[in-house]
């Protein structure tokens, strides 16, 4: 019975040593075996491993991509515009060795701690070499893989990986927004003044141009009516001719109608003259054989052409 009941706790103190002794490593993680500090072993892929219980222990990284979003940062551009900045990165521990003895006992956090800086001074070297319309435009891509790289070749001594790195936020102060805000607007104002200026004076060009093309065209057209209207002159005073060629008499007769019809064309009419006026002469005889033939008239006194009367209707009748 004493022998029973020594060997039973015996047993289980075995039984816990070696359970404490195995410890299982997941596909997640990277182990690392620690005796007094110092690294024996360095466990990278899953599965069983052992260790000497209560001397050795067992300390576990993440084997995954990790995340760091940095804090704003107010970063100063080459034209001394300053910008706040905050930038997220993505990293993994490559060395569990190295990182074991860049970051000590605090692991994960210490190392958040120490890339941050590391970015921060990454962002600020490659930010203040560049403009800050190249921070502001959408194009980044070529200022995040500088800032990457340099952060890369940086974080190596920590025993990490620089995956990415990408720019979340790059605005301008709260206190400088509105000074921007209002030289934006006056430089558009300024912009849309010069547009309008610059259309009026296309619109003046152009009302210029339709002017002078109109006086071009209606002293062209005056040109060429007076040119017909004088043809056209010319031609009735040659047919006028031609018909006091042919029966002079006639043609005084119907040039005393004419002068007849326009004289009394008004209801109340009154001419004062002699009695023996040669210009009643067709209306005091019964016809044109006993009167005397009339001088022929000279171009000026021939008369514009009207519209026929009836007196001249019936005559052509």
């Amino acid at each position: 019975m004493k022998r029973t009941a020594i060997l039973v706790p015996v047993l289980l103190v075995l039984a816990a040593l070696g359970l404490s002794a195995l410890f299982v490593v997941d596909e997640r993680e990277n182990a690392l075996v620690l005796q007094f500090g110092q690294v024996k072993q360095v466990r990278t892929e899953p599965g069983l491993g052992v260790k000497i219980p209560v001397i050795q222990e067992v300390v576990r990284y993440d084997a995954r991509i990790l995340g760091l979003q940095s804090q704003p940062l107010e970063v100063t551009p080459l034209d001394d515009r300053r910008l706040v900045v905050d930038a997220f990165m993505r990293w993994r521990i490559t060395d569990p060795v190295q990182f074991r003895e860049a970051v000590g006992i605090e692991g994960v956090r210490a190392a958040q701690g120490r890339l941050e800086r590391i970015l921060n001074a990454s962002i600020r070297e490659v930010l203040g070499s560049v403009p800050s319309g190249a921070v502001l435009s959408e194009d980044r891509t070529g200022l995040m893989n500088r800032i990457r790289d340099l952060a890369r070749r940086e974080a190596a001594s920590l025993g990490v990986q620089v995956i990415d790195v990408r720019l979340t936020r790059t605005d301008l102060p709260e206190q400088n927004l509105e000074a921007t805000f209002a030289r934006m607007r006056a430089e558009r104002e300024r912009e849309a003044a010069d547009e309008i200026a610059r259309g009026n004076e296309a619109a003046q060009r152009v009302r210029a141009l339709a002017d002078r093309t109109v006086v071009e065209l209606v002293s062209s057209a005056r040109r060429d009516a007076e040119i017909i209207r004088g043809e056209a002159d010319a031609e009735r005073n040659r047919v006028y001719a031609e018909a006091f060629g042919q029966d002079p008499e006639f043609f005084a007769f119907t040039r005393s109608m004419s002068a007849y019809e326009r004289s009394m064309r008004a209801e109340n009419t009154s001419m004062v003259m002699r009695p023996d006026s040669e210009f009643f002469t067709f209306l005091r005889t019964d016809g044109m054989g006993g009167v005397g033939q009339p001088a022929p008239p000279d171009a000026a006194d021939i008369p514009e052409p009207a519209a026929p009367t009836a007196t001249e209707e019936l005559l052509s009748q």
